[in-house]
């Protein structure tokens, strides 16, 4: 298979990638590339322009403070497994990333890669959205006119942040407009007392998973749940956030919250599953996820984590 004819450009600054996207309204940004490439070698995308970004100076950060983790667009899924600062402050990262493909692809593939593809089935939508993270996006219209701008004003200008919530719009459909670039995401630390797991089902090791879930839950100093939350991915256009604590009661009765997972979620049925049988994993992995995280919380309280330093910069 070979991909449709384009052209190729590899820019060495943010502000050359963006003046391209900016000319060329058609054009697809090249990062790991692990999903661009197959779709055009299976002739299901043809971009008139690739802008490959592996040599923009400034991308591949992966900061690690108190309030979360923010990946750069070249930060490398397999970069943010091994981060063991990044798992401290947000353990649903490597619990996620574990799932993703092979390892292989997870050394070139990128996390913001990932969400700007936008596909439900995948594991770091569902965890950025769970989590009410945010992407932010550089805009090379706004750029472009900011060129003439005194210097101090044009560091902001041109970039804008979008929650989760609202960036993910349909399948492959991110709320991204021509000319706009993913730099990075932000994911936001657990809060204290706060367990977190991941789960999912797939065909075979390395697949899209058929159904998964990523939980949190948070207890209080007397082990009752205050805060039960599960993020879906395949069961929905989107990834699907359910607050499941009403459901789960003070006691935490996973049973009666995950038949009330099963009652919220609309999957499709493909080559691969039925609606039932995805509905049903739905309900089986909830219980799973809510489980282990609140065994987590529970772990939590009694050993609670050393205090993390105010900030931890790897690759800045």
């Amino acid at each position: 298979m070979k991909p449709p004819p384009f052209r190729y450009h590899a820019p060495r600054t943010l502000d050359e990638a963006l003046d391209v996207l900016a000319a060329d309204p058609s054009a697809k940004v090249l990062a790991g590339g692990q999903s661009l490439v197959p779709l055009l070698n299976m002739r299901l995308a043809a971009p008139s322009a690739l802008v490959d970004v592996n040599r923009v100076a400034g991308l591949d950060v992966l900061r690690v403070q108190e309030d979360g983790v923010r990946a750069g667009a070249l930060a490398r899924h397999a970069r943010v497994e091994r981060s063991d600062e990044a798992a401290a402050v947000q353990p649903l990262l490597r619990l996620a990333l574990r799932h993703v493909a092979h390892p292989v692809i997870r050394n070139r593939g990128t996390v913001v890669g990932s969400l700007a593809h936008a596909d439900p089935a995948a594991e770091l939508p569902a965890v950025l959205a769970l989590l009410g993270g945010t992407v932010e996006v550089a805009s090379a219209a706004a750029s472009s006119a900011a060129s003439s701008a005194a210097s101090s004003a044009a560091s902001s200008v041109g970039r804008r942040t979008v929650r989760a919530d609202a960036f993910f719009r349909g399948p492959l459909e991110p709320a991204l407009e021509p000319g706009d670039l993913v730099v990075s995401a932000f994911f936001p630390a657990l809060p204290p007392r706060t367990g977190a797991a991941f789960a999912e089902t797939s065909r075979r090791h390395g697949d899209y998973a058929l159904a998964g879930v990523a939980a949190t839950v948070t207890l209080d100093g007397d082990l009752r749940v205050v805060s039960a939350r599960a993020g879906y991915l395949g069961v929905a256009a989107t990834p699907l956030v359910l607050d499941l604590t009403g459901a789960a009661g003070p006691e935490g009765d996973w049973t009666v919250a995950s038949a009330h997972a099963v009652e919220r979620v609309e999957p499709e049925a493909d080559i691969h599953a039925s609606a039932d049988y995805r509905r049903h994993l739905t309900g089986v992995l909830t219980a799973r996820v809510l489980r282990a995280a609140a065994t987590g919380a529970m772990r939590e309280l009694r050993a609670p984590r050393p205090p993390r330093p105010p900030r931890k910069a790897d690759g800045c």
